[in-house]
């Protein structure tokens, strides 16, 4: 049972107090205020999404969410996420959020749940029913110091995406994401509903992220999401035509150096622990890893 908490339905004027814990529970993850209340606010009707808040003395001390995830084929799948400031840890909040999602999820049909958890959440997590898949590294950077920018090779023009066409954008973010390590394929993004969720968020700093231009077509590019003086790799990808020309490197090198020409100190990244590439990547840009997540399932 929580002690005087209160668990209840997030608005969109929850994004301070909501960013703010999330910060301090995920100092390596950046999600700004703005891209809070969008998340909050903006979804697929098919997400079913369910958006929780528990606070105490009026003070926003915790956050639940859960959904469909309706970008991948196969049918039932969800998402949850819980997190509790550390002060107010042990008090069953986290227990309070769990019971009130996965009664949700179940009633909107979900089959499997997805989640995310920090070392210390594991034994909570288990207590739930749920058990691990693999792992996801998180790391971050300095952006002081970064090693020298690679060539830009014959017939590929770097551009920043407020220059790049959205449904270019689009097409090489979904061809890109195919082979992305997931329990579930990344199969099923309609453009509609990737323009409103990602395009369109405030997450997505356009003018720092890079895009690899052959053509028309984008061949490789980095998303880059800003909250003050950090930011957040949100994707970067080549299509499989262009890889092994070392593109996703240098969209990355050239992202980090606008971003610290704009004030950016701080970059962080996560990558499956099985995403060979991109971890080499990271760890030549000099990205040291500061906390490994467990991903875990539970059947419903």
């Amino acid at each position: 049972m929580t002690t005087g908490a209160l668990v209840r339905l997030a608005t969109g004027d929850d994004a301070e107090g909501v960013a703010a814990v999330r910060r301090v529970v995920y100092p390596y993850k950046a999600m700004s205020a703005a891209a809070t209340r969008h998340m909050i606010t903006v979804q697929s009707p098919g997400e079913r999404f369910l958006p929780l808040v528990a606070e105490r003395d009026g003070e926003l001390i915790g956050w639940g969410s859960a959904g469909l995830n309706v970008w991948t084929s196969e049918p039932g799948q969800s998402e949850l996420s819980i997190y509790v400031h550390p002060e107010h840890r042990k008090r069953g909040i986290g227990s309070a959020l769990a019971e009130r999602l996965h009664q949700h999820l179940t009633e909107v049909g979900a089959l499997r749940v997805r989640t995310f958890v920090q070392p210390d959440g594991l034994e909570f997590a288990r207590n739930l029913g749920y058990d691990g898949t693999r792992q996801m590294h998180y790391a971050g950077v300095e952006l002081g110091s970064l090693p020298v920018q690679p060539e830009t090779p014959d017939g590929i023009e770097l551009v920043t995406f407020d220059t790049v066409d959205p449904r270019a954008a689009y097409t090489a973010d979904t061809i890109s994401s195919l082979d992305e390590p997931s329990d579930s394929p990344l199969d099923a993004v309609e453009y509609d509903q990737w323009l409103e969720e990602i395009w369109n968020s405030p997450a997505m700093d356009k003018s720092l992220s890079v895009a690899a231009m052959a053509g028309d077509e984008i061949a490789s590019f980095t998303v880059v999401e800003t909250d003050t003086d950090r930011m957040w790799s949100g994707m970067t990808g080549t299509v499989p035509a262009h890889r092994g020309r070392g593109l996703a490197k240098l969209v990355k090198s050239v992202a980090l150096r606008r971003a610290a020409a704009a004030g950016i100190t701080a970059a962080y990244t996560s990558n499956d622990d099985v995403n060979a590439p991109m971890l080499a990547i990271n760890n030549w840009l000099g990205y040291r890893r500061v906390q490994t997540e467990h991903g875990l399932l539970r059947s419903l």
